[in-house]
């Protein structure tokens, strides 16, 4: 049975064809604190370790030679100030459902009150690899190609985990429409 809660949030499936190179992993990756500190309580009260979040390299570090190609894909789609992070996620990282709040993205682009026009992407650079996992909406994303694209609406709720034995890399996408 669909919610009103269900009904203000979109998921969209494509497949991207793979321009890309290895060269995400190589990237000058770092660890950033969940900007959330009530839901990591609700989290920690849950059982969840405090591992949450992986590894990022977001557009204040050098991207990838190829990064600009993604801008462009996804301004072709109409999204305006297109933003991009590289994510490392390593064995027994688990970011539980949450829907994501864009706090320095909506600071720089002045979009208060104007949320609900957020968009986000998730492309996964990689072949699934056995442990890797993606949940939207309660609906499980596993055995993806690379190149799999998820984009959502603002506040949509979703997660990731990695309890496979290699690294899950993806790229993340922002912006507005």
């Amino acid at each position: 049975m669909q919610t009103d809660s269900d009904k203000k949030h979109t998921i969209h499936h494509y497949q991207l064809y793979p321009f890309w190179n290895d060269e995400y992993k190589h990237l000058e990756y770092f660890h950033e604190t969940f900007n959330d500190t009530a839901q990591i309580h609700i989290w920690q009260g849950q059982g969840y370790s405090k591992n949450f979040t992986g590894h990022m390299c977001d557009m204040r570090k050098a991207q990838p030679t190829w990064n600009q190609r993604f801008i462009e894909i996804f301004q072709g789609l109409g999204w305006k100030d297109v933003a991009t992070s590289y994510y490392k996620m390593g064995t027994g990282t688990v970011l539980p459902t949450h829907g994501d709040l864009y706090s320095k993205y909506i600071e720089i682009f002045k979009l208060n009150g104007q949320e609900h026009n957020i968009r986000r992407a998730i492309v996964f650079l990689e072949d699934w690899q056995p442990g890797h996992y993606a949940e939207y909406m309660d609906r499980p994303f596993v055995d993806w190609k690379a190149g799999a694209t998820v984009e959502w609406s603002y506040d949509t709720p979703h997660m990731a985990a990695n309890l496979g034995l290699t690294p899950r890399y993806t790229l993340q996408i922002t912006g507005h429409m």
